[in-house]
């Protein structure tokens, strides 16, 4: 694979980050630069204006409203965003449930939603885990039984990222209780004003409201918004998470991270002199940069894939397994950076709830990488059985 950019692509490079610069406020950058959330009214500002410049679903094909970009223009896009303080977009509807609709859904379905996922009328959130279903998601209870021309949905859904903000939420549910865990699943797309729906936070770790419950108390979903065949939830279910799993790999994040830590790393010291100028400390952060530089080349071997085939394939749980694995590390490095700055503290009025510093917010959030979209340990089972054919 040759990796030097053309000049063509170094242009569009060059056109991506002078619009970014240009168009990104101040205030968005300067909060995500920091490392603190980013608030749901910062995605969806950024999504808008994205989208007025015909960039609002980067990975989309101009038929579906995307600007066609190849697998080397949406890598160059996501990273030149990423690196200018950009707020990552949305996956769930973008990368998850858009891709889905495109693939399996009905003209209708098309007509009706894809068109808002990229203008931001639309915010999706994921129906996938239970509190007995995580990684053997096939495991899943929330039942739908089917009376007439809807759905009667009931169950419970858990760690559904901002469903607090969500109008619609893509569900996987079970539809025929006889049958073999996985072939008796279905995809509900679902209106989360539907009465019977009820959200309720759960307060992580850095203490933020971040994912939800998702409580289903006979919940009638009309069945035109079941995308595929009743009972073929699986197959839907595995395609959008290799799609889920590739956008995990948060290339462009990790950069703009490292880059955060050596500049922490350069204005933070340790006995007298900067922590970047301790060999030892300097040798962990090269590793974690060569250990990035894998990781690009691997992700556009991904991409490539995915424009071949369609699909980016079991070579998408390396992705995220790499990815989730840098991503933490480098939270790691930047709260040692930080030393006893990053300490808990008592609360004070206006401040986040115990925390004084973002770099403590940060390591502590990412401890779920590793886990969300099918756990590190669930991957390198799909690439031992998929990939290396053990």
């Amino acid at each position: 694979m040759d990796l030097n950019f053309t000049p063509d692509e170094l242009a569009f490079a060059a056109e991506v980050r002078a619009f970014v610069q240009g168009a990104l406020p101040a205030e968005i950058r300067d909060a995500v630069l920091a490392g603190e959330h980013t608030p749901a009214e910062y995605i969806a500002r950024w999504q808008k204006i994205l989208y007025a410049k015909g960039w609002g679903a980067p990975t989309w094909p101009i038929e579906w409203g995307g600007p066609g970009w190849d697998p080397i223009r949406q890598h160059l896009f996501d990273e030149e965003c990423m690196l200018a303080g950009a707020p990552r977009q949305l996956p769930f509807g973008l990368r998850m449930v858009g891709p889905v609709l495109m693939k399996f859904g009905t003209p209708a379905q098309q007509r009706r939603f894809l068109p808002r996922i990229p203008s931001a009328q639309d915010w999706w959130c994921q129906g996938y885990s239970e509190p007995g279903a995580g990684s053997d998601l096939a495991g899943l209870s929330t039942r739908a039984v089917r009376r007439g021309d809807r759905y009667i949905v009931s169950g419970q859904k858990t760690w559904t990222t901002l469903a607090q903000h969500a109008d619609w939420i893509f569900c996987l549910v079970r539809t025929d209780p006889e049958a073999k865990k996985q072939e008796g699943i279905s995809f509900l797309l679902i209106d989360m004003k539907s009465r019977g729906v009820t959200v309720r936070p759960i307060i992580l770790l850095d203490g933020a409201h971040e994912v939800n419950e998702v409580f289903f108390d006979d919940v009638e979903v009309p069945v035109e918004n079941r995308v595929g065949e009743e009972n073929q939830g699986w197959t839907i279910a595995k395609y959008l998470l290799e799609h889920e799993r590739t956008g995990i790999a948060n290339v462009g994040i990790n950069k703009r991270e490292l880059a955060r830590a050596k500049r922490l790393a350069r204005e933070n010291a340790r006995s007298g002199r900067p922590l970047a100028d301790d060999p030892l400390f300097a040798a962990r952060l090269a590793q974690v940069e060569i250990d990035l530089m894998a990781l690009d080349v691997l992700n556009l071997r991904v991409l490539a894939a995915a424009r071949d085939r369609g699909s980016p394939g079991p070579m998408a749980s390396m992705l995220k397994i790499k990815g989730s694995e840098i991503y933490q590390r480098i939270a790691e490095l930047i709260l040692e950076i930080r030393g006893r700055e990053a300490l808990p503290c008592t609360p004070v009025e206006g401040a986040r709830p115990w925390l004084q510093d973002p770099a403590t917010a940060f390591y502590l959030n990412l401890r779920k990488v590793t886990i969300y979209g099918g756990s590190n340990e669930i991957q390198r089972g799909i690439i031992a059985k998929h990939v290396l054919e053990l």
